[in-house]
């Protein structure tokens, strides 16, 4: 790796400012181009960070000044530009989903094995202090065995929201579950590894667009441990709460700083003759850090040739949960992860009719949109 990180980002959307912003501060990484379709949005984000900007993806990702890039465009480009960029051996980080289908982020956990390059997913959430704590926390075994998990987290969207490429399945592949939910998922293979069994309810509410706008789910390890999501987008006022429930206590990080609320975790413990537990709250202020911390662990991951925190196997798994939801939802049963039940293929072998007939044309077009 260069002495300086070489940076491109594909996209000048929100999320791609929240990546420029994030790497600005950061001695060991020097932004070198932003592209977007939108070429006016692009020499705007550019000029504020002194590079160069233009509207050619696949000049930015193949680019020999390039090392690494930053994929932050709708849901339906993710995984393709992803892909060019890796099989030109640039490192990537991924927004989340990191892909529409489990199958396209399979495929780019194999082009980063295959050309020596490294792959993250955006899967910031793990980078705030109180989720931190708690996970370090959880594993020192403080609160005994972990039994079951629980997350709220949700938005009221705004005026029009059903007209944004968020609620267009062509762009995003799906609703909340893809788009807030999937952090939680993610949290919950974090604390707790692995899940054997999903079973789900995805409706559309309020919005009444052809993505869900709220999401239940409800998955179970081979151990029988539990974890419960309820993703959100008619939840009015922003809420996050994230629960772990262990043997002897429990753990909950409420609040993600800004809209979210002030950041705070509560770390309980349950009395050895029960009766009300003893509580220690611990408050975050300032803003929302995750971002540039997420960015200097992806830089470090680089500099010490390892895998980074939440790479592209994370994102890939955190997808297949999705599959399953969705599965779930259309079969209205509980589906495996291991495959085969109720006679029907198991995830394994295919996604559900639906799931692939929704992400059928998520290419379309030559352009790719913006952000």
């Amino acid at each position: 790796m260069n002495a300086v990180l070489r940076v491109g980002i594909v996209g000048a959307g929100r999320m791609g400012a929240k990546r420029a912003r994030a790497m600005a501060h950061c001695s060991q990484t020097r932004l070198v181009a932003i592209v977007d379709q939108d070429h006016e949005r692009a020499e705007t984000l550019a000029q504020a960070y002194g590079c160069r900007a233009g509207t050619n993806w696949e000049a930015l990702v193949t680019a020999r000044d390039i090392d690494a890039v930053v994929v932050a465009t709708p849901h339906n480009w993710l995984a393709p530009i992803s892909l060019v960029a890796l099989e030109a051996r640039k490192h990537v980080l991924c927004e989340k989903p990191l892909a529409i289908t489990a199958a396209e982020a399979e495929r780019l956990v194999a082009a980063a094995a295959r050309n020596g390059a490294k792959l993250k997913t955006g899967f910031n959430h793990r980078h705030h202090p109180a989720l931190r704590e708690a996970h370090a926390l959880a594993r020192t075994g403080c609160i005994g065995r972990l039994m079951f998990l629980r997350c709220r987290y949700g938005h009221g969207g705004r005026a029009g929201y059903e007209q944004e490429w968020r609620a267009n399945r062509a762009q995003s592949g799906g609703g909340e579950l893809l788009d807030q939910g999937i952090h939680a998922l993610d949290l919950f293979r974090w604390f707790l590894g692995e899940f054997s069994e999903v079973f789900a309810v995805l409706g559309s509410s309020f919005w009444h667009t052809p993505v869900e706008d709220n999401a239940f789910c409800t998955l179970r390890t081979a151990d029988g441990q539990v974890a419960s999501l309820h993703a959100s987008w008619t939840q009015w006022k922003n809420l996050f709460s994230f629960e772990v429930f262990g043997e002897q206590g429990y753990l909950i990080v409420e609040g993600l700083g800004g809209h979210y609320g002030r950041e705070r975790l509560v770390v309980g413990h349950r009395a050895a003759t029960f009766g009300p537990p003893a509580e220690e709250l611990i408050e975050y202020d300032g803003d929302d850090g995750s971002w540039a911390r997420e960015w200097e662990e992806f830089v470090s991951a680089l500099r010490e040739d390892r895998q980074p925190l939440a790479d592209g196997f994370d994102g890939w798994q955190a997808l297949r949960l999705v599959a399953a939801a969705y599965e779930s939802a259309e079969k209205r049963c509980a589906v495996s992860l291991t495959g085969g039940e109720h006679g029907e293929p198991g995830l394994d072998r295919g996604l559900s009719r639906r799931y692939q007939e929704n992400c059928r044309d998520h290419r379309s077009g030559s352009h790719w949109p913006r952000g």
